[in-house]
């Protein structure tokens, strides 16, 4: 239990703390047996996320969680107000509090509903949509990084963390494959920090991404392997458009990648995987009960899909644990559509309003994608 509260009090205060005590040692509770990668367990055997205190310590044993104790993770560093982060920087998610390590960044167009724009540089309505506004984009910086797999098991109700699909490699195959503990985290969720150890996070794909090279800052440099990888799968990979639209306290952030064209029964199916992060803004407890899409295609379709919640689950929002991300499929027999739709948020009252979600494009590429190379599953 004391575990646990601890990684609740994480998801609230690590953001406002970083801040604060930017040069802070970071430390983590852990029970010295480690996790097993990609297989979370039923009940929590050590917090895994981080917590902050002002000097290195252990915990005393009258104190602690059974089997659990302090470890030094390492120390804050300056958030960056400009420029990018480089490859190999270390971070804390400040929504989700999991510990990663950037890869490569993506440059992306953002376009938020929430900003009133001039005509200009602007996104049109797809058919049907909601409202008749204009939306302008302006360019904002991702990163494609590895989770720790310690913090996988802590993070799975919020978020997936085998969220980044792709398709298999036969032209007859609709099969999806996953890529445990890979993520895309916006500048302002990354929370860097700096660590002494030469492995400092837990994933299979670390030490064949990455090497360790004191002489730079951060200490870590790409390998070829991952450059390789990254121009291999830059097609499917690919972040390219970003939406959000808030309502009522709520914001809708939404994704999308094109993912590949396979052929079924004499006919071309378009794939693509989307994004979606419910953030509540405010301060009330909210929880999502329905969800409602429109689905447009260029081939004229218009579907309408309705159900109970979102892959399954009917996330609560709060301002403890403010969001909720996950990872769904769109196919159409067309190279292009529109979605759009709306949550149904329920209040603590039983009473209901309707969360807008953005519309956006669902464009192919000319070029078909291959799925990943070099990469064992």
């Amino acid at each position: 239990m004391a575990a646990c509260a601890l990684r609740r009090g994480l998801l609230s205060s690590v953001s406002k703390y970083s801040h604060k005590h930017p040069h802070r040692i970071l430390s983590v509770a852990d029970s010295g047996g480690g996790f097993e990668a990609f297989r979370p367990r039923p009940q929590c055997r050590a917090c895994g996320l981080p917590s902050f205190v002002q000097q290195r310590r252990f915990m005393s044993s009258r104190n602690r969680p059974e089997g659990k104790i302090l470890e030094t993770v390492g120390v804050f560093e300056a958030v960056k107000q400009h420029g990018k982060y480089e490859t190999g920087q270390l971070f804390l998610h400040s929504v989700f509090g999991y510990r990663g390590i950037v890869l490569f960044p993506w440059h992306a167009r953002l376009y938020d509903r929430d900003i009133t724009p001039p005509m200009s540089d602007s996104k049109p309505e797809p058919p049907g949509a909601h409202g008749s506004k204009e939306v302008k984009g302006k360019t904002h910086t991702y990163y494609q990084v590895l989770i720790d797999t310690r913090d996988c098991p802590h993070i799975s109700q919020r978020s997936q963390t085998e969220a980044v699909t792709f398709l298999a490699n036969h032209d007859d195959s609709r099969a999806l494959y996953a890529i445990p503990g890979l993520d895309y985290v916006s500048h302002e969720d990354i929370l860097p920090y700096n660590s002494t150890e030469q492995v400092p996070i837990q994933h299979e794909l670390f030490e064949r991404f990455l090497m360790y090279n004191p002489a730079k800052s951060p200490p870590f440099t790409a390998r070829d392997t991952l450059k390789a990888w990254q121009e291999k799968n830059h097609p499917w990979l690919e972040l390219s458009d970003v939406h959000r639209e808030t309502t009522e306290n709520i914001r809708v952030t939404v994704i999308p990648f094109y993912m590949g064209m396979r052929e079924a029964q004499n006919s071309h199916v378009y794939w693509w995987r989307y994004c979606i992060r419910l953030e509540n803004m405010g301060s009330e407890v909210v929880q999502l009960r329905e969800r409602h899409w429109r689905i447009f295609s260029l081939s004229g379709t218009l579907e309408t899909v309705r159900g109970r919640g979102v892959v399954g689950r009917e996330p609560v929002l709060s301002k403890e644990q403010p969001a909720f991300q996950y990872s769904s499929h769109v196919s159409l027999q067309a190279p292009s559509g529109h979605m759009w739709g709306t949550f149904r948020i329920e209040r603590t009252d039983g009473s209901h309003f309707d969360v807008r979600i953005p519309p956006f494009s669902l464009e192919s590429n000319k070029d078909d994608k291959a799925p990943p190379a070099g990469y064992t599953f």
